[in-house]
């Protein structure tokens, strides 16, 4: 795993330990932050997050900030989107979750937890960086499973003295987000049951779904894509799912069908079809291959608070990496509702 360690300007983490920005793999323009975490609760030894910020030169005075989460089999290195929220006047910070790309250390399981509030600690210490250095109302933005990480990270944020609002958190916006379990029925009913037992008793279970690599050659440029990014820390045919990790994610779609309270308006962008296909085809550049969009439409309903969904035309799982034409789409949706957002009365933004 490629790192620069060339040091920066320092800072300090939520508990008072010394903490130094470095140049991070992005190149110019882009710093790291290791956050410790201590000893992992799924005992694959000492856990760290990495916080990564865009410092541009150029860009307008910020006036927010902005929290971005990766999905499974990610991590990131979306440039393009960092350098369109700077213009937008926001500062851009995205954390590399435990056991994922420049945090994942030798010999742990990529993406593993057993409980996805486990990740609370980093986005908790992220959050607590991001208000010490800027001190800004801050949008919390995320992709597929770091959708459903994150609205239930807010719902219980949002119990605790004050809410989200306290925590200066403004809004929420995802992008494709993992809200139900993909495929047949029968997946979601006698699938999930013998899925707790065996996430329980054997979690290391990798499952034997196949290996599909269609989602990654229609992005990186080495197949049929345009996007450069590591293939350690983001493979084309995606990491193993391991039975434990999978019974987390279905404990967190229970809760979430059950209703949240996330405290912030939510914005959901989204493919407008889904094909599911085992191998690449040109439909794959102009559809969701990874999961059910109608469980999107389905299921957003349950965060609890006013939340608007916006189909794209032709985009793909991530709509941000889509081609130019719904990507432009899904960047000028964003747009008018961040300005909606920064100066409707009814958000208190």
């Amino acid at each position: 795993m490629s790192s620069d360690t060339s040091s920066a300007t320092s800072t300090s983490t939520d508990n008072g330990s010394p903490a130094e920005w470095q140049s991070d793999v992005l190149g110019a323009g882009y710093e790291r932050l290791t956050i410790p975490l201590g000893t992992d609760p799924d005992g694959e030894g000492e856990v760290e997050a990495v916080l990564v910020r865009h410092t541009p030169t150029d860009a307008p005075v910020a006036a927010h900030a902005v929290l971005y989460i990766h999905g499974f089999t990610d991590y990131f290195f979306q440039k393009h989107l960092a350098e369109h929220m700077a213009g937008q006047g926001y500062r851009f910070y995205a954390l590399d979750l435990r056991k994922c790309g420049r945090a994942r250390k030798e010999g742990q399981t990529p993406h593993y937890v057993s409980d996805l509030a486990l990740y609370d600690a980093e986005l908790n210490r992220a959050l607590a960086v991001i208000r010490a250095e800027t001190g800004l109302p801050t949008l919390i933005m995320a992709h597929s499973t770091g959708g459903l990480i994150t609205s239930l990270w807010l719902n219980r944020l949002n119990r605790t003295g004050g809410g989200v609002r306290a925590q200066g958190i403004t809004g929420l916006m995802l992008n494709s987000p993992w809200f139900d379990l993909q495929g047949p029925s029968y997946y979601r009913s006698v699938g999930t049951a013998i899925l707790h037992g065996l996430g329980r008793f054997s979690a290391k279970t990798k499952l034997p779904l196949g290996e599909i690599r269609t989602y990654g050659d229609s992005l990186h440029h080495t197949a049929s894509g345009e996007w450069d990014y590591d293939l350690d820390w983001k493979p084309l045919a995606g990491f193993p799912v391991h039975a434990g990790w999978l019974r987390a994610i279905r404990r967190g779609h229970a809760q979430l069908h059950q209703g949240l309270d996330i405290g912030v308006p939510a914005l959901i962008l989204r493919s407008k079809v889904t094909k599911f296909m085992r191998k690449y085809g040109p439909a794959a550049d102009v559809s969701d291959v990874v999961l059910d969009v109608r469980q999107i439409q389905r299921w957003s309903g349950c965060l609890g608070t006013r939340t608007n969904i916006v189909p794209i035309e032709g985009a793909r799982h991530d709509v941000f990496l889509s081609a130019e034409a719904p990507r432009k789409q899904a960047l000028a949706e964003l747009d008018s509702w961040l300005a909606w957002l920064t100066t409707s009365p009814e958000t208190g933004a």
